[in-house]
């Protein structure tokens, strides 16, 4: 079973007291037994589209009352809830990783399916569905470059060798911070050194460090949050970058000289999660199961370009908005898919492989 990594890392920088106090002085755990939802939502352009999209045609069709919350999930503060027996979250979305690490811990309920739709059940990916969450939505790390540097019918690098090679595709570079450990150039650094997609794990640690050390001198910067690549891209500081697609599709719909490259994106996602033992279980289960219905991540993906779990939900969508999303059938076939867990592995020197990815890197950044 493989999990992923979430690039929002989650308020990495945030306690887990803190995180859980806002959440619970929201509003009083008493008024939960009206069976009133607490969900994260997200910020911005996708906390709007999840309000409109879920949120409120939930609230028509069942008569519960959703109380929208536009953060990240904190897992540090989803144990600290369950432990404590004060669970003032409903629904959370969190990353895959953190999936793998509350499960084992024993603070997630576990997804009643038996409430799905058989042909929502059908249409979903398979790794969708798991015990104890579903993936929603998925996104992804792209290569992006700049059409005035690399105009139609000249070459444009389309793998990540030809990223790496900067005779035969000259110009300014841009890649993910590997600071975090579970974020970082490592996929694409064993791609780019010949390494097949379908044998990246287990990960050889030097060989990714080896191959970044050729690419090092032409990198302008190390990007670290979606707003950096954006406005890189926007300025047009950077020839050929790797982004995310959601930022990249933003500038190109208002008109950016930016192309996306999809082959060999690497797909990521999040899961909504029930912490364990809260006041509205049952309603919890209703709200998830209404997020994976085709129609509703029909009407998400047409509000905010994200890929859809369910596949059927292509069925529902006009061309020109499908072929924005990276769960296109198309795109599907030459995408790379992070092994979650093997990040999650401990080694015999006590760390996992992501705390070993940040000491090295740490290390190599400054030299």
């Amino acid at each position: 079973m493989s999990f992923w990594l979430n690039r929002r890392r989650f308020m990495q920088a945030t306690s887990a007291a803190i995180a859980a106090g806002a959440l619970s002085s929201a509003r009083p755990t008493s008024a939960q037994s009206s069976g009133e939802l607490r969900v994260t939502v997200g910020g911005g352009d996708v906390g709007k589209a999840t309000i409109e999209a879920f949120v409120k045609p939930f609230e028509a069709e069942t008569g519960i009352k959703v109380t929208p919350i536009t953060e990240d999930a904190n897992p540090g503060a989803i144990e600290l809830m369950v432990k404590s027996s004060n669970v003032t979250l409903d629904v959370g979305a969190v990353g895959q990783g953190s999936v793998l690490t509350l499960e084992g811990k024993g603070l997630l309920e576990k997804i009643d399916y038996s409430i799905y739709k058989k042909e929502d059940l059908d249409g979903m990916y398979d790794f969708a569905k798991q015990p104890s969450g579903i993936a929603w939505p998925v996104y992804s790390y792209n290569m992006v470059y700049n059409t005035e540097s690399f105009p139609a019918g000249k070459p444009r690098p389309i793998t990540w060798a030809d990223f790496w090679d900067v005779e035969k595709f000259p110009g300014i570079r841009t890649l993910v911070s590997g600071a975090y450990g579970s974020e970082g150039p490592w996929e694409e650094a064993l791609l780019a050194d010949g390494v097949p997609a379908d044998q990246l794990y287990p990960m050889d640690i030097d060989r990714i460090f080896t191959s970044l050390d050729k690419i090092k001198p032409h990198i302008r910067k190390w990007w670290g949050t979606g707003s950096e690549i954006q406005q890189m891209l926007h300025d047009k500081a950077v020839d050929v970058a790797q982004s995310y697609d959601g930022r990249a599709l933003l500038l190109i719909d208002q008109g950016a000289p930016i192309e996306i490259n999809r082959n060999q994106a690497k797909l990521t996602w999040d899961y909504f999660v029930i912490p364990k033992g809260g006041p509205n279980v049952q309603n919890a289960q209703k709200y998830i199961e209404f997020t994976t219905r085709a129609d509703r991540q029909a009407a998400f993906c047409q509000i905010f370009p994200q890929g859809p779990t369910n596949r059927n939900a292509f069925k529902l969508l006009p061309d020109k908005v499908a072929r924005k999303l990276t769960t296109h059938p198309d795109y599907m076939k030459s995408s790379v898919f992070i092994n979650g867990q093997w990040y999650n592995d401990i080694g015999p020197d006590g760390l996992t492989n992501t705390e070993r990815l940040i000491q090295r890197w740490n290390e190599w950044v400054l030299q």
